[in-house]
């Protein structure tokens, strides 16, 4: 864990420690345990880019596990997985905005040259390093689709 954005995390945790918030702490050593474990399990040094598609990952489950606490009624995690969510948000990229979005899924269009849902994965490749972290790949890829078929 060597790059910037990791320094600012282990910057934070000190920062947390020091002003004794515990639960902002918590998740943010939850976020180093998550790098920790990609690092040891695939033997590698996590870059930025790969620190977005982890905390993108952590945010997506926050997201889930708040809908599931809508159901069940449940305000109490409800709370815990927001603050969780807003300190994960603090280190992904401003997201994109709907103008910014179709004008990079023209541009995937016009540089792969794809015209139909066969080439779907081409766009896909090229548009992902582009809006990782920065907008919801689902919608995304239905925009795509609609505009292949």
């Amino acid at each position: 864990m060597s790059n910037s954005q990791i320094a600012a995390l282990k910057s934070q945790i000190k920062e947390a420690m020091k002003s004794k918030d515990k639960e902002r702490l918590k998740t943010l050593r939850s976020i180093s345990a998550a790098i920790k474990q990609i690092e040891v399990d695939e033997r590698i040094e996590v870059d930025d880019a790969r620190f977005i598609t982890i905390l993108t990952k952590m945010a997506k489950q926050r997201r889930e596990s708040i809908e599931q606490f809508q159901k069940a009624n449940r305000q109490d995690l409800i709370d815990v997985e927001e603050a969780e969510l807003k300190i994960i948000n603090e280190f992904l990229p401003q997201p994109l905005t709907e103008d910014e979005v179709n004008a990079l899924i023209e541009q995937a269009l016009a540089d792969t040259g794809a015209q139909s849902m066969k080439e779907m994965g081409k766009v896909m490749a090229w548009l992902k390093p582009k809006v990782e972290g920065r907008a919801d790949m689902g919608k995304l890829s239905g925009q795509i689709k609609a505009k292949l078929t």
